[in-house]
């Protein structure tokens, strides 16, 4: 009887190390992946307009634009020429600026997502747009179908 209740000590304890050794390479295996899989945090630049409300400091610019007339703007938005009309960039990665609506031409700046643009007229085949940016005088060819228009305004 004795040996018995032996062999049973033996495989209970044996069993339970198993259980312990397979629940920690589990565990192990789970606290990797986690890691592995998080999304690193967007990197900041010293151009990003973020970087430079953080950093504290004012962007650098040639010309000077009065406070006044920046306010005015932002109070009352320009009158829209006919046809044009108010829209969101909806691609996540942004726009490229063209100075024509096509592949081929060059390449005059960006538009960022969720940024207000100004939608002046569609090419012909609908492919493009010609879009003015609102917080500047930037305008440009961006491809169609990647703005959402604002309603209501």
């Amino acid at each position: 009887m004795n040996s018995i209740y032996s062999v049973f000590k033996f495989l209970v304890g044996f069993l339970l190390a198993i259980v312990l050794m397979a629940g920690a390479s589990v565990a192990a295996a789970l606290y990797f992946a986690a890691k592995l899989t998080t999304v690193p945090e967007k990197p900041m630049f010293s151009n990003d307009k973020t970087a430079v409300q953080v950093a504290g400091a004012t962007p650098k610019s040639t010309a000077q634009a009065s406070p006044v007339s920046t306010s005015s703007d932002e109070q009352s938005p320009k009158p829209l020429e006919p046809g044009a009309y108010r829209a969101l960039v909806t691609q996540p990665i942004g726009l490229i600026l063209r100075d024509s609506g096509s592949r081929d031409s060059n390449r005059i700046g960006g538009v960022g997502y969720n940024e207000k643009v100004v939608v002046l007229e569609d090419s012909p085949d609908k492919e493009w747009q010609r879009i003015r940016v609102e917080d500047g005088n930037r305008e440009g060819w961006v491809k169609g179908g990647n703005t959402a228009k604002v309603e209501g305004e």
